[in-house]
Protein backbone atom coordinates (compact mmCIF):
# COMPACT_ATOMS: atom_id res chain seq x y z
CA UNK A 1 0.00 0.00 0.00
CA UNK A 2 1.07 3.43 -0.75
CA UNK A 3 1.00 4.68 2.46
CA UNK A 4 2.15 1.67 4.62
CA UNK A 5 6.14 2.67 4.96
CA UNK A 6 8.39 0.26 5.17
CA UNK A 7 11.22 0.27 8.19
CA UNK A 8 13.70 1.34 5.54
CA UNK A 9 11.67 4.29 3.96
CA UNK A 10 10.32 5.36 7.20
CA UNK A 11 14.37 5.50 8.56
CA UNK A 12 15.08 7.35 5.61
CA UNK A 13 12.23 10.13 6.22
CA UNK A 14 13.07 10.74 9.67
CA UNK A 15 16.96 11.26 9.38
CA UNK A 16 15.65 13.71 5.90
CA UNK A 17 13.37 15.74 7.96
CA UNK A 18 16.30 16.13 10.89
CA UNK A 19 18.45 17.68 7.75
CA UNK A 20 15.13 19.42 6.21
CA UNK A 21 14.45 20.72 9.62
CA UNK A 22 18.15 22.26 10.04
CA UNK A 23 17.92 23.87 6.28
CA UNK A 24 14.96 25.48 7.20
CA UNK A 25 16.60 27.20 9.96
CA UNK A 26 19.59 28.47 7.87
CA UNK A 27 17.70 29.00 4.81
CA UNK A 28 20.43 29.65 2.89
CA UNK A 29 19.62 31.31 -0.85
CA UNK A 30 20.12 29.50 -3.48
CA UNK A 31 17.71 30.36 -5.97
CA UNK A 32 16.32 33.66 -7.06
CA UNK A 33 13.81 32.92 -9.84
CA UNK A 34 12.81 36.38 -11.87
CA UNK A 35 9.33 37.17 -13.67
CA UNK A 36 10.85 39.00 -15.89
CA UNK A 37 7.70 39.26 -18.17
CA UNK A 38 4.00 38.34 -17.81
CA UNK A 39 3.76 39.01 -21.91
CA UNK A 40 3.51 35.44 -23.61
CA UNK A 41 3.53 33.96 -27.42
CA UNK A 42 1.92 31.08 -26.45
CA UNK A 43 -2.09 30.61 -25.18
CA UNK A 44 -1.47 27.44 -23.40
CA UNK A 45 -4.22 25.49 -22.43
CA UNK A 46 -2.69 24.52 -18.41
CA UNK A 47 -1.33 28.18 -18.16
CA UNK A 48 -1.17 29.00 -14.11
CA UNK A 49 -0.47 33.05 -14.87
CA UNK A 50 -2.72 33.16 -17.89
CA UNK A 51 -0.35 34.94 -19.97
CA UNK A 52 -1.07 36.77 -22.76
CA UNK A 53 1.18 38.62 -25.71
CA UNK A 54 0.12 41.84 -24.16
CA UNK A 55 0.43 41.63 -20.46
CA UNK A 56 -1.94 43.46 -18.05
CA UNK A 57 1.75 44.50 -16.25
CA UNK A 58 4.65 46.17 -18.16
CA UNK A 59 8.04 44.10 -18.27
CA UNK A 60 10.46 44.56 -14.95
CA UNK A 61 12.91 46.83 -16.06
CA UNK A 62 16.39 45.85 -16.16
CA UNK A 63 17.49 48.24 -13.67
CA UNK A 64 15.12 47.03 -11.23
CA UNK A 65 16.35 43.61 -10.94
CA UNK A 66 19.59 44.33 -10.61
CA UNK A 67 19.07 46.37 -7.63
CA UNK A 68 17.81 43.15 -5.87
CA UNK A 69 21.28 41.63 -7.13
CA UNK A 70 22.97 44.42 -5.46
CA UNK A 71 21.14 43.25 -2.53
CA UNK A 72 22.72 39.76 -2.27
CA UNK A 73 26.19 40.84 -2.96
CA UNK A 74 25.98 43.11 0.30
CA UNK A 75 24.60 40.71 2.22
CA UNK A 76 27.98 38.52 1.68
CA UNK A 77 26.26 35.91 0.29
CA UNK A 78 28.80 33.75 -2.43
CA UNK A 79 26.72 34.59 -5.23
CA UNK A 80 28.29 31.63 -7.24
CA UNK A 81 25.90 29.69 -5.37
CA UNK A 82 22.49 31.59 -6.10
CA UNK A 83 21.22 30.46 -9.27
CA UNK A 84 19.23 33.07 -11.31
CA UNK A 85 16.30 31.93 -13.08
CA UNK A 86 14.62 33.87 -15.27
CA UNK A 87 11.41 32.95 -15.90
CA UNK A 88 8.08 34.73 -17.28
CA UNK A 89 5.80 34.71 -19.29
CA UNK A 90 8.03 34.25 -22.19
CA UNK A 91 11.73 35.32 -21.05
CA UNK A 92 12.50 35.52 -25.14
CA UNK A 93 9.53 38.03 -25.46
CA UNK A 94 11.73 40.45 -23.96
CA UNK A 95 14.52 41.95 -26.67
CA UNK A 96 17.19 42.93 -23.97
CA UNK A 97 17.73 39.55 -22.89
CA UNK A 98 20.77 39.16 -23.80
CA UNK A 99 21.32 42.07 -21.68
CA UNK A 100 20.03 41.30 -18.93
CA UNK A 101 21.86 37.90 -19.06
CA UNK A 102 25.41 39.86 -19.06
CA UNK A 103 24.45 42.33 -16.30
CA UNK A 104 23.59 38.76 -14.02
CA UNK A 105 26.83 36.99 -15.25
CA UNK A 106 28.57 40.51 -15.00
CA UNK A 107 27.81 40.28 -11.34
CA UNK A 108 29.08 36.75 -10.92
CA UNK A 109 25.98 35.16 -10.46
CA UNK A 110 25.18 31.84 -12.44
CA UNK A 111 21.84 32.40 -14.74
CA UNK A 112 19.55 30.10 -16.57
CA UNK A 113 16.13 30.58 -18.01
CA UNK A 114 12.90 28.81 -18.43
CA UNK A 115 11.56 28.71 -22.17
CA UNK A 116 8.84 26.92 -24.52
CA UNK A 117 11.55 27.70 -27.20
CA UNK A 118 9.37 29.10 -29.86
CA UNK A 119 11.57 31.67 -30.77
CA UNK A 120 14.65 30.16 -29.78
CA UNK A 121 16.73 30.54 -33.42
CA UNK A 122 19.61 29.67 -33.75
CA UNK A 123 21.10 33.10 -33.72
CA UNK A 124 19.57 34.22 -30.32
CA UNK A 125 20.72 31.06 -28.96
CA UNK A 126 24.39 32.28 -29.86
CA UNK A 127 23.92 35.18 -28.36
CA UNK A 128 22.50 34.23 -24.68
CA UNK A 129 25.45 31.86 -24.40
CA UNK A 130 28.16 34.75 -25.20
CA UNK A 131 25.43 36.47 -22.47
CA UNK A 132 26.89 33.67 -19.81
CA UNK A 133 23.91 31.75 -20.49
CA UNK A 134 24.45 28.26 -17.98
CA UNK A 135 20.80 26.18 -17.89
CA UNK A 136 18.03 26.03 -20.15
CA UNK A 137 14.59 24.10 -19.39
CA UNK A 138 12.13 23.27 -22.31
CA UNK A 139 8.57 22.73 -22.02
CA UNK A 140 7.79 20.13 -24.59
CA UNK A 141 3.92 18.31 -23.84
CA UNK A 142 3.67 15.46 -26.38
CA UNK A 143 4.43 14.69 -30.04
CA UNK A 144 3.46 17.18 -32.73
CA UNK A 145 -0.20 16.71 -32.78
CA UNK A 146 -0.45 17.17 -28.69
CA UNK A 147 1.85 19.13 -28.22
CA UNK A 148 0.54 22.12 -30.56
CA UNK A 149 -2.79 21.38 -29.13
CA UNK A 150 -1.92 22.20 -25.95
CA UNK A 151 0.21 25.21 -26.81
CA UNK A 152 -2.72 26.38 -29.40
CA UNK A 153 0.30 26.88 -31.62
CA UNK A 154 0.69 24.96 -35.14
CA UNK A 155 4.29 25.61 -34.98
CA UNK A 156 5.46 25.37 -31.72
CA UNK A 157 6.46 21.35 -32.00
CA UNK A 158 8.42 22.30 -34.75
CA UNK A 159 10.01 25.49 -32.79
CA UNK A 160 11.24 23.30 -29.71
CA UNK A 161 12.84 20.28 -32.25
CA UNK A 162 14.97 23.02 -33.57
CA UNK A 163 15.86 23.73 -29.82
CA UNK A 164 16.56 20.57 -28.84
CA UNK A 165 18.95 20.18 -31.98
CA UNK A 166 20.52 23.26 -30.41
CA UNK A 167 21.09 22.43 -26.88
CA UNK A 168 22.07 18.91 -27.67
CA UNK A 169 25.07 20.40 -29.83
CA UNK A 170 25.87 22.82 -26.96
CA UNK A 171 28.26 20.90 -24.32
CA UNK A 172 28.57 23.98 -22.05
CA UNK A 173 25.03 24.39 -21.26
CA UNK A 174 23.03 21.83 -19.22
CA UNK A 175 19.33 21.62 -20.41
CA UNK A 176 16.17 19.83 -19.43
CA UNK A 177 12.71 19.08 -20.96
CA UNK A 178 9.80 19.20 -19.17
CA UNK A 179 6.36 17.74 -19.63
CA UNK A 180 3.26 18.63 -18.41
CA UNK A 181 1.15 15.17 -18.48
CA UNK A 182 -2.75 15.57 -18.97
CA UNK A 183 -5.32 12.97 -20.04
CA UNK A 184 -4.52 13.51 -23.48
CA UNK A 185 -0.67 12.78 -23.64
CA UNK A 186 -0.84 10.22 -20.63
CA UNK A 187 -1.08 7.20 -23.21
CA UNK A 188 2.03 8.78 -25.07
CA UNK A 189 4.32 8.84 -22.35
CA UNK A 190 6.14 5.98 -24.17
CA UNK A 191 6.41 7.88 -27.52
CA UNK A 192 7.46 11.15 -26.15
CA UNK A 193 10.08 9.05 -24.34
CA UNK A 194 11.19 7.45 -26.93
CA UNK A 195 11.40 10.52 -29.50
CA UNK A 196 13.79 12.41 -26.56
CA UNK A 197 16.13 9.41 -26.32
CA UNK A 198 16.41 9.86 -30.34
CA UNK A 199 16.92 13.30 -30.52
CA UNK A 200 20.12 12.78 -27.52
CA UNK A 201 18.14 13.98 -24.06
CA UNK A 202 19.32 12.75 -20.82
CA UNK A 203 17.39 14.57 -18.34
CA UNK A 204 13.34 14.76 -19.03
CA UNK A 205 10.98 16.20 -15.98
CA UNK A 206 7.26 15.12 -15.49
CA UNK A 207 4.64 17.24 -13.43
CA UNK A 208 1.10 16.26 -13.27
CA UNK A 209 -0.82 19.91 -13.55
CA UNK A 210 -2.35 21.77 -10.55
CA UNK A 211 -5.62 23.12 -11.04
CA UNK A 212 -4.67 26.98 -10.84
CA UNK A 213 -5.36 29.46 -13.54
CA UNK A 214 -6.67 27.83 -17.12
CA UNK A 215 -5.85 24.48 -15.92
CA UNK A 216 -8.56 24.65 -12.89
CA UNK A 217 -11.22 25.16 -15.80
CA UNK A 218 -10.28 21.98 -17.93
CA UNK A 219 -11.06 18.16 -16.90
CA UNK A 220 -8.64 17.41 -19.53
CA UNK A 221 -5.67 19.20 -17.87
CA UNK A 222 -6.17 16.23 -14.38
CA UNK A 223 -5.46 13.14 -14.69
CA UNK A 224 -8.10 10.25 -13.27
CA UNK A 225 -6.31 8.34 -10.26
CA UNK A 226 -5.17 5.47 -12.43
CA UNK A 227 -3.57 7.84 -14.64
CA UNK A 228 -1.82 9.74 -11.82
CA UNK A 229 -0.37 6.21 -10.28
CA UNK A 230 0.45 5.03 -13.81
CA UNK A 231 2.40 8.15 -14.41
CA UNK A 232 4.64 6.90 -11.18
CA UNK A 233 4.83 3.70 -12.78
CA UNK A 234 6.18 4.70 -15.63
CA UNK A 235 8.71 7.14 -14.32
CA UNK A 236 10.62 4.39 -12.35
CA UNK A 237 10.14 2.12 -15.06
CA UNK A 238 12.13 4.33 -17.18
CA UNK A 239 14.53 5.29 -14.34
CA UNK A 240 15.16 1.51 -13.97
CA UNK A 241 16.17 1.15 -18.04
CA UNK A 242 18.95 3.99 -17.28
CA UNK A 243 18.61 5.51 -20.85
CA UNK A 244 17.04 8.73 -19.85
CA UNK A 245 17.39 10.23 -16.79
CA UNK A 246 13.29 10.61 -15.86
CA UNK A 247 12.17 12.32 -12.97
CA UNK A 248 8.68 13.59 -11.27
CA UNK A 249 8.37 17.25 -10.25
CA UNK A 250 9.22 19.15 -7.07
CA UNK A 251 5.59 18.51 -5.70
CA UNK A 252 4.22 16.41 -3.18
CA UNK A 253 4.96 13.63 -0.85
CA UNK A 254 4.56 10.26 -2.43
CA UNK A 255 4.66 7.45 0.24
CA UNK A 256 6.53 4.23 -1.02
CA UNK A 257 7.05 6.18 -4.31
CA UNK A 258 9.58 8.78 -1.85
CA UNK A 259 12.95 8.36 -3.54
CA UNK A 260 12.06 6.01 -6.43
CA UNK A 261 10.71 8.62 -8.94
CA UNK A 262 13.06 11.77 -8.22
CA UNK A 263 16.47 11.97 -6.79
CA UNK A 264 15.60 13.39 -3.64
CA UNK A 265 12.89 13.39 -1.42
CA UNK A 266 9.83 15.93 -1.35
CA UNK A 267 10.66 19.13 0.59
CA UNK A 268 8.83 22.31 -0.55
CA UNK A 269 11.83 24.97 -1.17
CA UNK A 270 10.01 27.67 -1.93
CA UNK A 271 11.30 30.49 0.74
CA UNK A 272 13.58 28.06 2.27
CA UNK A 273 16.12 27.88 -0.53
CA UNK A 274 14.19 29.71 -3.28
CA UNK A 275 13.13 33.23 -3.72
CA UNK A 276 11.36 34.87 -6.54
CA UNK A 277 11.11 38.43 -7.95
CA UNK A 278 7.58 39.11 -9.54
CA UNK A 279 6.80 41.01 -12.70
CA UNK A 280 5.07 43.82 -10.61
CA UNK A 281 8.20 43.29 -8.03
CA UNK A 282 6.53 41.38 -5.59
CA UNK A 283 8.73 39.46 -3.68
CA UNK A 284 7.74 35.66 -3.07
CA UNK A 285 8.92 32.16 -3.03
CA UNK A 286 8.00 30.28 -6.46
CA UNK A 287 6.44 31.88 -9.40
CA UNK A 288 4.47 29.05 -9.74
CA UNK A 289 2.79 29.85 -6.19
CA UNK A 290 -0.30 32.31 -7.48
CA UNK A 291 -2.32 32.96 -4.69
CA UNK A 292 -0.49 35.83 -2.35
CA UNK A 293 1.95 34.97 0.22
CA UNK A 294 4.17 37.79 -1.22
CA UNK A 295 6.40 38.90 1.43
CA UNK A 296 7.16 42.43 0.75
CA UNK A 297 7.92 44.64 -2.81
CA UNK A 298 10.99 45.08 -3.87
CA UNK A 299 10.04 48.95 -4.63
CA UNK A 300 10.01 49.18 -0.70
CA UNK A 301 11.88 46.56 0.67
CA UNK A 302 15.22 45.17 0.70
CA UNK A 303 15.54 41.77 -0.79
CA UNK A 304 17.64 40.28 1.71
CA UNK A 305 16.22 41.75 4.33
CA UNK A 306 13.32 40.18 3.44
CA UNK A 307 14.97 37.18 2.89
CA UNK A 308 16.29 37.04 6.16
CA UNK A 309 13.64 38.53 8.70
CA UNK A 310 9.97 37.58 6.51
CA UNK A 311 9.09 34.07 4.99
CA UNK A 312 7.74 32.92 8.47
CA UNK A 313 4.71 31.44 6.44
CA UNK A 314 6.83 29.35 4.26
CA UNK A 315 9.42 27.83 7.14
CA UNK A 316 6.92 27.10 9.22
CA UNK A 317 3.89 25.09 8.25
CA UNK A 318 2.27 24.34 11.05
CA UNK A 319 -0.35 26.43 9.74
CA UNK A 320 -1.15 24.12 6.79
CA UNK A 321 -1.98 21.63 9.65
CA UNK A 322 -5.85 21.96 8.75
CA UNK A 323 -8.28 20.03 7.17
CA UNK A 324 -7.73 16.81 5.75
CA UNK A 325 -3.97 17.81 7.05
CA UNK A 326 -5.05 17.90 10.54
CA UNK A 327 -4.69 14.49 11.27
CA UNK A 328 -2.41 13.01 8.39
CA UNK A 329 0.17 10.84 10.15
CA UNK A 330 2.57 12.14 7.24
CA UNK A 331 2.43 15.75 8.39
CA UNK A 332 5.95 15.54 9.55
CA UNK A 333 7.22 15.08 6.04
CA UNK A 334 4.71 16.11 3.80
CA UNK A 335 4.87 19.60 5.73
CA UNK A 336 1.41 20.34 3.85
CA UNK A 337 2.71 19.81 0.28
CA UNK A 338 4.14 23.05 -1.82
CA UNK A 339 2.80 25.98 -1.71
CA UNK A 340 1.60 26.54 -5.02
CA UNK A 341 -1.47 23.85 -4.14
CA UNK A 342 -2.24 26.01 -1.42
CA UNK A 343 -5.23 28.96 -1.98
CA UNK A 344 -4.90 32.45 -0.38
CA UNK A 345 -7.26 31.19 2.52
CA UNK A 346 -4.64 28.29 2.99
CA UNK A 347 -6.85 25.72 1.68
CA UNK A 348 -5.03 22.39 0.23
CA UNK A 349 -6.47 22.28 -3.51
CA UNK A 350 -4.11 18.60 -4.40
CA UNK A 351 -2.90 16.13 -2.04
CA UNK A 352 -0.63 13.68 -3.70
CA UNK A 353 -1.04 10.90 -1.42
CA UNK A 354 -4.80 11.46 -1.32
CA UNK A 355 -5.12 10.84 -4.94
CA UNK A 356 -2.48 7.75 -4.93
CA UNK A 357 -4.56 6.16 -2.73
CA UNK A 358 -7.74 6.63 -4.70
CA UNK A 359 -6.06 4.64 -7.24
CA UNK A 360 -5.26 1.77 -4.84
CA UNK A 361 -9.48 1.71 -4.01
CA UNK A 362 -8.71 3.25 -0.83
CA UNK A 363 -10.90 5.83 -0.83
CA UNK A 364 -13.15 7.50 -3.19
Amino acid sequence: MIDVLSLRRKLALEVEHKIQNNLIKEHPLRQIMWECTLRCNLHCRHCGSDCHTEASHPDMPLADFLRVLDSVKRSGADTHRVMITITGGEPLMRPDLEECGRAIYDREFPWGMVTNGLFLTPQRFSRLLAAGLHTMTVSLDGLEELHNWMRGNAKSFEQVDRALDLLVNEPSIRFDVVTCVNRRNYPTLAQIRDYLISKGVKEWRLFSIFPVGRAAQDPLMQLKPYEFRGMFDFIRQTRKEGIIKASYGCEGFLGNLEGEVRDHLFLCHAGITTGSVLADGSISACPSIRADYHQGNIYEDDFMEVWENRYQVYRNREWARRDECKDCKYFRYCRGNGMHLRDSNGKLLFCHLRRLKQAEGAIV
